[in-house]
């Protein structure tokens, strides 16, 4: 393997969006899987595979080497991880892009892909066209997520907006949380009480209660408080 450049390689190296066939790099520690997925996305002329790695070493190696405009990694290497190899690959050249295709379905592996750097996530197993989707997705500059790892997103980020929410404020009830949601997104007493199918009067109480707890004078200062902790956001 010839030895990498000392010096890491400009953004400008990444090929262009519009340059076809896109260059790829699949990295992967299993033969056979690298073979099937390499010809799967050498039969679509808009990429062609441009080397193979089976370590982290290896794609920073290869990377440096061919300039791939994207990614193909595995999470599961030996030596240094997946999450590990794409965070050293974007910090060589920012301007790749990179598709994490794994067995891992939990969500820690998913959030930590993301905050690495990965623009998509995709499990291993799924159809071919669905693999080309998301390399197509990923090399245009979009993000891409297996279905059922969408839907973990969604749960997760829900249960930690709640979850923030309770932290920041807990002296409020359900009730008075909901309704502060409801302030920070820009809602009228009177539209929060047909949402919410209660007198308008009730929710006035209810908001209070609210300034009292947060200790605020008005609406906008309680508002102010709740988008900084979170709230108010769709």
């Amino acid at each position: 393997m010839p030895t990498p450049p000392t010096a890491p390689l400009n953004e400008e190296d990444v090929p262009s969006a519009a340059e076809l066939p896109r260059r790829v790099l699949l990295v992967d520690d299993h033969p056979l899987f690298r073979e099937g997925l390499a010809a799967a996305i050498d039969a679509d002329d808009a990429f062609t595979v441009v080397a193979e790695a089976a370590t982290a070493d290896q794609a920073l190696a290869e990377a440096r080497r061919t300039r791939p405009h994207v990614v193909v990694m595995d999470l599961g290497l030996p030596g240094l991880s997946g999450i590990e190899a794409t965070r050293a690959l974007l910090s060589d050249r920012p301007g790749l892009r990179i598709l994490v295709m794994t067995m891992s379905e939990d969500t820690d592996s998913l959030l930590a892909a993301v905050r690495a750097g990965a623009h998509g996530y995709i499990l291993k197993g799924a159809p071919r066209q669905e693999t080309l989707r998301a390399l197509h997705t990923v090399a245009e500059g979009g993000a891409v997520f297996s279905p059922g790892m969408t839907r973990s997103i969604t749960t997760l980020l829900t249960a930690r907006h709640t979850g923030s929410a309770r932290q920041a404020f807990p002296a409020l009830t359900t009730r008075e949380r909901e309704i502060l949601d409801l302030l920070a997104r820009g809602l009228t007493y009177r539209q929060i009480a047909r949402r919410l199918v209660i007198a308008d009067k009730t929710i006035r109480n209810h908001a209070g209660s609210i300034f009292a707890k947060l200790q605020v004078h008005d609406r906008a200062e309680a508002i102010l408080r709740a988008r900084e902790a979170g709230l108010g956001h769709d």
